[in-house]
């Protein structure tokens, strides 16, 4: 087995797929792809509709957090992919580049490149976008970006008309400008089934490059440091121990495992290390820090007065982004999220009637202002991480969430949805206060799946990667993956992912300097 490449790849998720497809273009640069799943193989993953069942099985590294003091101390589930193709094999499969405001704090921490307008060209070179025609938008890319119409459940489109009766813009879609308003969901579907980054940048015309090695079941115990330079990669297969080296290093092992994978090869704050066992070769006090997530409260649940048409999409078909303070407010990025579920959505711990009976309506915060951190609980692979997103710590997220809730009951209680909503099961009619909907809150946040910002790029000396996201102090080693963003961006991350990995890939000198 080859020991030695030009570029190693750790992780093939969305970006390390991104990252390893458009590296190994050029033919005389050795890539190697680590990824510690193995190739899909159970048909539900295809299926969109069953997106929501995949949690737990073998292929979810099933992460917990500690308990949440601010979510009624309750643990939550973060599943993410350990299988090629990452969490976008997992996730809801729902298409958003973000509001263009959302990128000025990246262009602040890394210059105009990480701006929207700088990100662009890596949007509309991975799209394949077909539903109309924008100067903004991409055709000819790997990654398709599916608009429905036809497809779209009635009850869907009566919360659609209960927005849009309550001042929220009407859009043709979530990504071609402002994103205030309403629109069914894009989706990374093709031909009816899911189509994962790894489905869309590794197919086996380009698995069958001759200079792109991909390595499954091995997972990455540390990389090996001297000095200044990585000289290698120590994993794990099938219970053998070896090196792997190469001349670059990619992390995109994403905004759990990168850190983690720092932090056991020495690389963090000192203090963290040493309650892991973990001595500290490279004092980096901020990797696993700044870490954010998105919270939807699971959920605003109604019965109907007549059966509810199973949803032909993935069950999340529409996401509705609104100024909390001013739903009529057309510009700028949006503070809360709403999403319709076609059938019933509801946490762990509260009771939600049979499926085919209800709908919900789904909502949350944006742009969260509560900080975590990740860090590990021992020095080997498979001492859990010690995950604590510190959730709804600040008044802000509270307040907003609040108002998420509150906008999103005057929705469902719309005349628009009067053909199909009974009564409302959750919260439920009693709950009308403010520490009553704090309560429920509570509850009901549950992880939207977009944990980010735990290697974040940035100008200033404790930054984790710089304008060109290598890893400061290093000199071989980029850090390509959601772990780079200073700030989550408005909506589901996967698309601006991809954006990272195509601008990043795009911009470097990594192959000429291979070659």
């Amino acid at each position: 087995m080859k020991r030695h490449f030009d570029v190693l790849v750790i992780g093939a998720g969305s970006a390390g797929s991104v990252v390893a497809s458009r590296l190994s273009e050029d033919r005389s640069c050795q890539v190697g792809l680590i990824e510690a799943g193995a190739m899909p193989a159970d048909p539900d993953i295809a299926d969109p509709l069953k997106w929501t069942m995949l949690q737990g099985r073998a292929y979810d590294w099933s992460y917990r957090t500690v308990p949440q003091p601010f979510t009624a101390n309750r643990v939550h589930e973060w599943p993410r992919g350990k299988i090629v193709g990452g969490s976008s094999c997992l996730h809801a499969m729902a298409y958003v580049r973000g509001h263009p405001v959302d990128f000025e704090s990246w262009a602040q921490a890394g210059g105009e490149r990480w701006s929207y307008l700088g990100l662009l060209p890596g949007f509309i070179r991975s799209e394949a976008f077909t539903a109309f025609d924008g100067p903004a938008r991409g055709k000819g890319g790997p990654l398709d970006v599916y608009l429905p119409d036809a497809e779209v459940s009635p009850i869907v489109r009566a919360y659609i008309a209960a927005g849009q009766a309550m001042g929220a813009p009407s859009l043709t879609d979530h990504n071609s400008g402002e994103l205030v308003g309403t629109s069914t969901n894009s989706l990374n579907i093709r031909d009816g089934r899911r189509l994962s980054v790894a489905d869309a940048y590794l197919p086996p015309q380009v698995m069958a490059r001759p200079n792109l090695t991909l390595l499954v079941g091995h997972e990455v115990e540390h990389l090996a440091l001297n000095g200044h330079k990585v000289t290698g990669v120590s994993v794990v297969c099938e219970g053998e121990t070896r090196t792997l080296c190469a001349d670059r290093i990619v992390l995109c092992a994403g905004a759990v495992s990168t850190p983690l994978i720092l932090m056991r090869s020495g690389i963090g704050c000192p203090d963290t290390l040493k309650l892991a066992g973990i001595r500290c070769l490279a004092d980096r006090h901020d990797v696993g820090r700044n870490l954010q997530d998105h919270l939807l409260a699971l959920g605003n649940v109604y019965s109907t007065k007549k059966p509810v048409p199973p949803s032909r999409l993935q069950h999340s078909e529409s996401l509705m982004y609104l100024h909390g303070d001013d739903p009529t407010r057309s510009t700028g990025s949006p503070d809360i999220v709403l999403a319709c579920v076609v059938a019933p959505s509801a946490a762990e711990g509260l009771d939600a009637p049979p499926y085919g009976s209800a709908f919900t309506i789904l909502c949350g915060v944006t742009h969260p202002t509560s900080r975590g951190r990740i860090a590990p609980s021992g020095p080997g692979r498979n001492d859990a991480p010690i995950i604590d997103p510190h959730y709804l710590e600040t008044e802000h997220d509270r307040t907003v969430f609040r108002m998420a809730l509150k906008r999103a009951r005057m929705v469902g209680h719309h005349a628009a949805l009067d053909e199909w909503r009974d009564a409302e099961i959750l919260p439920g009619a009693p709950v009308q206060s403010d520490d009553e909907l704090d309560a429920f809150i509570a509850r009901a946040a549950s992880t939207h799946h977009h944990p980010a910002g735990t290697c974040r790029m940035g100008r200033d000396a404790d930054a984790i990667v710089d304008a060109d996201l290598r890893l400061n102090g290093f000199d071989n080693i980029s850090i390509v993956d959601a772990s780079v963003m200073p700030a989550i961006p408005s909506g589901p991350i996967n698309a601006a992912i991809v954006a990272i990995a195509e601008t990043w890939a795009a911009s470097t000198g990594i192959t000429e300097s291979a070659a």
